[in-house]
């Protein structure tokens, strides 16, 4: 969850933007601000109710946060490798949060380790997200935007980013849009988000997706944006299955209408192998799978 709206409680709404995004990853959450002239990163292992008080909320004021709630992939699950990643550059400070996983990690840690012959020891966590972070900010671009336009290329996999320095707060997606990634219109600002639902609780308008290989940057000249790369957009059942919030909307499609959808068309399947006989259904767990079987049930 990303948020850039000067004059407002940027730290607060990141809170609620990651405490709608909980169900996708409940072992750690950070919050990074920024005021113009620093940025300040709180995280902790926990909930994000748990990790963040009213009194951390007062602290982390500014005009642009970025907020993350992590489901360990790459990397074990302790504080180091909490989110957001934070790392000094020539031009400015990075903090960065990622949602996928990288597929080419084994090449982008040679590649860092043969720029930078110290780099290793000062990895300061064992994830693909901090790897892409010590190569953003090692790189000799310019400024922050110029440096992730330059190490996105290198990037394989599923990767939704939300990042920013002192004044801007940037995006990016992969050219498959595995992960998904949404624009929301504040009164003050803007935000971007995992996900529509993190969008309703904080009183945004959905816009649009962030498309495939596409990078925004949000500053106090408005939403710029261009394609980093050709859009190949492939998506990812697993959001729709089990991931995403029901009252979410991914690829302009309800989530929880698709679900109902799945359990229907494996009910027609069902009943042309099946003629026969009784056909038990079982409610499974988790929950997101609940709507099909259900659905599925009922057509039977």
């Amino acid at each position: 969850f990303g948020v850039w709206a000067p004059g407002e409680e940027v730290a607060k709404l990141t809170f609620y933007g990651l405490y709608a995004l909980q169900h996708r990853g409940q072992e750690s959450a950070g919050i990074a601000v920024s005021d113009g002239d620093r940025i300040l990163v709180y995280k902790d292992m926990g909930l994000v109710a748990q990790v963040f008080t009213e009194n951390d909320l007062a602290v982390l004021t500014g005009k642009i946060a970025i907020g993350h709630t992590r489901y360990s992939t790459t990397g074990s699950s302790n504080w180091a490798n909490a989110q957001p990643t934070l790392r000094s550059t020539d031009n400015g400070t990075l903090a960065l949060a990622h949602n996928g996983n990288l597929t080419n990690t084994g090449d982008l840690a040679e590649r860092l380790f043969k720029s930078s012959g110290d780099a290793q020891n000062h990895l300061h966590a064992t994830t693909d997200t901090e790897i892409m972070t010590a190569l953003i900010s090692l790189e000799k671009s310019g400024s922050v935007e110029a440096n992730a336009l330059s190490i996105l290329p290198t990037l394989q996999g599923a990767f939704s980013l939300i990042f920013m320095d002192e004044n801007t707060l940037y995006a990016a997606r992969d050219r498959h849009g595995i992960r998904p990634l949404v624009i929301g219109k504040l009164e003050t600002g803007w935000v971007v988000a995992s996900e529509s639902a993190a969008l309703d609780i904080v009183g945004a308008s959905f816009i649009r997706e962030v498309e495939p290989g596409e990078f925004i940057a949000i500053d106090e000249d408005g939403l710029r944006s261009h394609h980093w790369t050709t859009p190949e957009p492939r998506g990812c059942i697993f959001e729709y299955v089990y991931l995403a919030r029901p009252d979410s909307v991914i690829d302009g499609a309800s989530v929880y209408a698709t679900r109902l959808r799945m359990g229907e068309h494996l009910a027609e399947k069902i009943r042309k192998q099946f003629r026969d006989g009784e056909i038990d259904v079982v409610m499974p767990i988790p929950d997101s799978s609940r709507p099909a079987a259900m659905e599925l049930a009922l057509k039977l």
